[in-house]
């Protein structure tokens, strides 16, 4: 792709998105003002969240508007600099949404630190995904040496970070994953002490038998039948923290039901903390502190991590759709450029 191209939100879908949904078009690229950067784009994170700002359900942020550029965060390169804090070569972080080319003011692009892990690290394991794991589990999960921390997704690139911090907290750490290539890399890889098949037809029996002293913190990314499978097991004062629920994005499921007063009345018997976060909540306050404290351990390879890289930027919305499914396995990417 020559000329500038981006994705669109076509229209709004109804259930699970379909390529319908998206729409490849070229565009000129604005001029750049004093104070603004042209960036060439790299790589896009793919990431679920960005199913909910397809919706116009009131949600923390505002939607993608039908005919607007789709969301995402990228790796990129200046190509050229109405900015002092910039030079042509640099490589950057920013919002530029799905497209291969970009103009933004400087103030919203941002330098960036891997400690010598590859440039594409800080759109995952060291970008927003690591650091969703990060704040969840240090600001409410807070494991303790000897608790039993069970995490969803634990392959993705969020669970996968869970796991690995409940560890190094002196945790027990179970995964839940989907299939088993998934769970061998959770359990060989990763090194998390138990991993358990959601799609296991004994995932429920095989869930108690990984965590024979019940749970102290689970981590929510997914919800549905896993989260039936979490709750009997929540222990006195367990602390839920949640990120996503990727199981009800697309909307209610076949055989769904109404779990509400069941997870309420486990939390007020049991005295149960859920707490729902955004990252952002927390950059302030601890976002240096997860850059000084992980980078290191990504870049030596005592924390692990795994890519899921798509070519082209018109792939983008196949891979989307696919990762909603659970189809990626690993931080999801495309390579841009």
């Amino acid at each position: 792709m020559t000329h500038p191209t981006r994705i669109v939100l076509a229209s709004r879908p109804k259930g699970a998105p379909t390529a319908e949904n998206f729409r490849v078009e070229e565009f000129d690229l604005p001029e750049a003002r004093e104070g603004d950067v042209t960036l060439r784009i790299l790589y896009l994170s793919l990431d679920p969240y960005m199913r909910g700002r397809m919706s116009d359900a009131k949600s923390y942020a505002a939607p993608t508007p039908v005919d607007g550029v789709m969301e995402g965060e990228t790796v990129c390169e200046v190509s050229r600099s109405r900015d002092p804090a910039f030079k042509p070569g640099d490589i950057v972080r920013a919002r530029t949404g799905w497209c291969t080319h970009a103009v933004l003011a400087g103030s919203s692009v941002y330098h960036f630190n891997t400690h010598g892990a590859p440039d594409t690290t800080a759109i995952g394991v060291l970008g927003m995904p690591g650091f969703t794991a990060y704040s969840g589990m240090k600001v409410i999960g807070q494991p303790k040496s000897g608790e039993t921390v069970v995490v969803a997704a634990a392959s993705g690139p969020v669970g996968s970070m869970v796991g690995q911090l409940a560890r190094l907290a002196g945790a027990r750490a179970v995964g839940i994953a989907g299939g088993k290539d998934k769970c061998d890399f959770v359990r060989n890889e990763l090194g998390f002490d138990a991993v358990v098949d959601h799609r296991s037809k004994d995932f429920v029996t095989d869930l108690e038998h990984a965590c024979p002293n019940g749970i102290d913190v689970y981590f929510e990314n997914v919800g549905g039948h896993v989260w039936d499978a979490v709750l009997p097991l929540l222990n006195q004062f367990a602390r839920v923290p949640v990120c996503g629920l990727v199981a009800t994005y697309n909307g209610a499921g076949a055989g769904d039901h109404d779990r509400l007063p069941g997870t309420m009345g486990a939390i007020l018997r049991r005295s149960i903390q859920v707490r729902g976060f955004i990252q952002t909540e927390f950059v302030k306050d601890h976002y240096k502190d997860f850059e000084r404290e992980i980078g290191p351990l990504v870049a030596n390879g005592s924390i692990k991590y795994r890519e899921d890289v798509v070519d082209g930027l018109e792939k983008a919305p196949s891979a989307f759709i696919g990762m909603l499914d659970g189809k990626n396995f690993g931080k999801l990417l495309v390579r841009v450029a």
